[in-house]
């Protein structure tokens, strides 16, 4: 009688890795799913407090829950509002805008013939500013179109909303009140929270600082630039740079060379304002994580779920961390990774190392 010999390290890694690819590969699959999920997740948690507050005000569950909706969809209708009236001017303009970008090729090519550059042709410029447009408005109404995916992710965060405290409550009940594995979630969904209410709060005062400036200096689309800033600065690293480059771009119409140099200044100066003292003057906790987490973070959530994914990818990768710390054998990857510090609790530690008087 033959017995099955035990399976070696090598082929117990490999069976993870396979699993791990299978796991992805099905997620990528069913991504809508878990975008609408992973979104009313985020929102949810996004809204906590402001339902804890309303409750205390004697406000029961469910007209807590729809008084956050309707100002959300106020909100949403008032970002769509203000998007549509500043891209519908520019529309207006595309004309003056083509006549501007055609001056501005034909001095790049004086310029050019100066050093002994033929770059010329006989005909118009190859650029159409009105494909460029039409293409980017393309993908606007796309995403205007998603009216279901927004439909499924409100109705999904309203019962999510209503449905916390029972889920708090059955956490508790199977983890145990004053379980590890209860701290950390507490901790770290406390953490997300606060994550996503400081670049929130970054991002308002960027955009709006922003938008001012283009809108005093006299950049059409002030408005679509400052409300492109605010969504965009979600998106470590690269979010704030592609916000600014239509607003360069327009401003180089409009203005010539100077007009694009005082927007670079300009979003060099508020990015050393508003990301450096401002966001660490309103930062409750000190979000550090490795520059490669992050970026591989924006990478694969992009990839995973596309624009929301690279939005909200590190919430996200916090929420991964999290399932991480709570499986005992997967543990290993927040310590190698470098971030097993999110999962400490400093306030307790220092209380516990201050010494009684």
């Amino acid at each position: 009688m033959s017995f099955p010999r035990e399976i070696s390290r090598v082929e117990r890694w490999l069976l993870a890795v396979a699993l791990i690819f299978i796991i992805i590969i099905a997620l990528k699959t069913i991504s809508f799913i878990v975008t609408l999920f992973m979104m009313s997740l985020i929102l949810t948690l996004l809204c906590q407090p402001a339902m804890a507050w309303l409750k205390q005000r004697g406000l029961s569950d469910f007209t807590a829950t729809l008084t956050i909706t309707v100002i959300g969809i106020l909100i949403v209708m008032g970002f769509i509002f203000f998007t549509m009236l500043s891209f519908n001017s520019l529309m207006a303009s595309l004309p003056q805008y083509q006549t501007e970008l055609n001056t501005r090729l034909s001095d790049i090519n004086i310029l050019l013939d100066k050093y002994g550059i033929n770059v010329s042709t006989d005909g118009p410029p190859a650029v159409k500013l009105g494909d460029i447009v039409q293409y980017g408005y393309s993908g606007f109404i796309s995403i205007l179109e998603s009216v279901e995916f927004l439909f499924f992710v409100g109705v999904t965060t309203f019962f999510l909303l209503l449905d916390a405290p029972r889920l708090a409550a059955r956490m508790e009940e199977f983890f145990g009140k004053d379980s590890e594995s209860t701290r950390q979630m507490g901790l770290l969904t406390g953490y997300v929270t606060d994550f996503i209410v400081v670049r929130t709060e970054t991002n308002f005062i960027h955009g709006l600082l922003f938008g001012g400036f283009l809108g005093i200096i006299g950049v059409h689309g002030a408005i679509l630039w400052g409300v492109l800033t605010f969504l965009l600065g979600y998106i470590p690293f690269i979010g704030l740079l592609i916000a600014a480059i239509p607003a360069i771009f327009f401003a180089w119409l409009q203005f010539g060379l100077p007009g694009a140099l005082a927007v670079i200044v300009a979003v060099g100066v508020l990015n050393l304002i508003v990301e450096n003292p401002i966001y660490s003057f309103l930062a409750a906790r000190k979000f550090e994580m490795p520059a490669l987490i992050i970026i591989l973070s924006v990478i694969f959530w992009g990839w995973l779920l596309g624009l929301v994914g690279m939005l909200f990818s590190i919430p996200f990768t916090l929420l991964m961390l999290l399932l991480f710390e709570m499986i005992e054998e997967l543990r290993w990857i927040n310590r190698a990774l470098g971030v097993s510090h999110l999962f400490e609790d400093h306030r307790h530690k220092t209380c516990e190392e201050k010494p009684a008087e």
